[in-house]
């Protein structure tokens, strides 16, 4: 058996979903086996949107370090899942514009099932909200960027 003849026979394995191959030709035996290993699709594609959001993240943390000087981040104080209002049909606590007092609720971050309402520190006007409804968050995270007043 050729060298040539057990490349085409590997060819034949990688082509096909033939995991294993045996023959014997001219008292030369020859086993070829291949496992079959489907999990570095998912692996990939975990490790593709992890480096997506990591990378969105950074970005929302640099745009909220830019604009602190003038405007004051209200950041998550826990891990958990944002919600912008207390159930869905219900309209969202505050939007873009809306004017805030301290003390008045901005969001519900929900930990372990129970419903954490989080407060506002700073009279203002809400100038962005930087985290989608029903989107995990992160201790720390900035949540909302308020311009006091």
């Amino acid at each position: 058996m050729e060298l040539e003849d057990l490349k085409s026979l590997m060819e034949l394995l990688k082509e096909t979903d033939i995991t294993e191959l045996q023959i014997e030709k001219e008292g030369t035996k020859v086993k070829i086996k291949r496992e079959k290993f489907f999990g570095h699709l998912d692996v990939q594609q975990s490790i593709l949107s992890e480096k997506k959001e990591a990378k969105e993240m950074k970005q929302i943390k640099e745009e909220a370090a830019e604009e602190e000087g003038k405007l004051f981040t209200v950041t998550s104080p826990i891990v958990g899942t944002f919600y912008r209002s207390p159930s869905p049909e219900s309209e969202p606590f505050v939007d873009v514009g809306s004017r805030v007092r301290r003390g008045q609720v901005l969001c519900i971050i929900e930990a372990m099932k129970l419903m954490n309402e989080i407060e506002n520190e700073v009279d203002g006007v809400v100038v962005r909200i930087l985290v989608d409804n029903g989107h995990p968050v992160e201790y720390g995270e900035p949540l909302f960027l308020i311009e006091p007043v």
